[in-house]
């Protein structure tokens, strides 16, 4: 009686053949040939049902079959499987930390069994025969082969770049107007690659990368104290440092000079009374800078210098900006 195959483990392989099928079936006694096709394959004869053969380079779908003394068997279906193709990965790179979603295209990727990024699997969310989109795995900070393993065989390799995360070391200045629009220097590491600079929900504009360990940007509007944080494809910064944060100031502004006039030869101390003035920076007469000690947010002194008879504005500057002027009279 002729022998009987009745299945095949795998029944698909590579192109290039070199595939260990296991053929199942019976009577396998005196075989004395492996067929895919018209192509000879080595084989071993493991018992009466079983047989492991080599599959041989081929293509398209072909009858396997198993020739023996006393006859030839049925044909089982085998399938050559082309190699897949990678042409792209999108992104091409994001976090050390892994986690983020990627999409893998190309040809041949149907039946994708296993992505890797160098030696890590990566978790396969969605599979067709252009596309393959997985979970990248955790890696450390240097380029990974990324390829695709599918019944056709092992795919040619694309490099796939791990980002270390940003992180801030300082901001400066720290402090700024409501309405935002000034300069802030954003100093860290890992920022080469920022693409968007935080203050708080909102985004900065205007945003220039200096080095990997500086980027500036305009402050957007705002109110009270708010995390500062960079986002690059290698994640998005935190602030366990404690000196990533950014404070809005409301517009200083006086109300009173104590005493309001003094001798052309200074030296008078000043009270400037008003609000918002806890961060002040400078104190100007007639825009001389002067001495002073900030008091309160309402209350600061400083020292008159010498001036002409005559009314002298004096301001007060806070990262915020600079008040309206208070006239100051110098008599003789």
């Amino acid at each position: 009686m002729a022998p009987v195959v009745s299945s095949l483990n795998p029944n698909t392989g590579p192109t290039a053949g070199g595939t260990a099928v296991t053929i199942n079936g019976s009577g396998f006694t005196g075989v004395t040939a492996v067929r895919f096709g018209t192509v000879p394959a080595a084989f071993t004869v493991i018992s009466t049902s079983q047989i492991t053969a080599t599959s041989p380079a081929g293509s398209g779908t072909v009858n396997v079959t198993v020739v023996a003394t006393s006859g030839t068997s049925n044909g089982v279906a085998y399938t050559y499987v082309a190699t897949p193709v990678l042409s792209s990965l999108a992104p091409g790179r994001g976090p050390t930390s892994g986690g983020n979603t990627v999409i893998l295209t190309g040809s041949g990727l149907s039946g994708a069994t296993a992505v890797k990024f160098d030696a890590s699997p990566a978790a396969i969310i969605g599979n067709t025969s252009t596309q393959v989109t997985v979970t990248a795995p955790a890696g450390p900070a240097a380029p990974a082969d990324v390829t695709v393993t599918t019944p056709g065989g092992v795919s040619n390799p694309l490099p796939y770049f791990y980002i270390p995360a940003p992180a801030i070391s300082e901001v400066g200045p720290d402090k700024g107007p409501l309405a935002g629009g000034n300069s802030v220097t954003i100093t860290g590491s890992n920022l080469t690659l920022t693409s968007i600079v935080r203050f708080g929900a909102s985004t900065a504009t205007s945003v220039s990368i200096g080095s990997d360990s500086q980027v500036t940007a305009l402050a957007p509007s705002g109110s009270g104290t708010v995390a500062v944080t960079i986002t690059t494809p290698g994640g998005t910064s935190t602030n366990g440092l404690g000196n990533a944060y950014y404070t809005y100031l409301a517009n200083p502004s006086l109300s009173s000079l104590t005493p309001s006039s003094g001798p052309t030869l200074g030296g008078t101390i000043v009270t400037i009374t008003g609000s918002n003035l806890a961060y002040a920076d400078e104190v100007r007469f007639a825009g001389v800078p002067v001495p002073f000690a900030t008091v309160s947010n309402t209350q600061v002194v400083a020292i008159a210098p010498a001036g002409t008879a005559g009314a002298a504005t004096v301001v007060v500057r806070t990262p915020a900006g600079t008040s309206p002027g208070l006239p100051y009279q110098y008599v003789t």
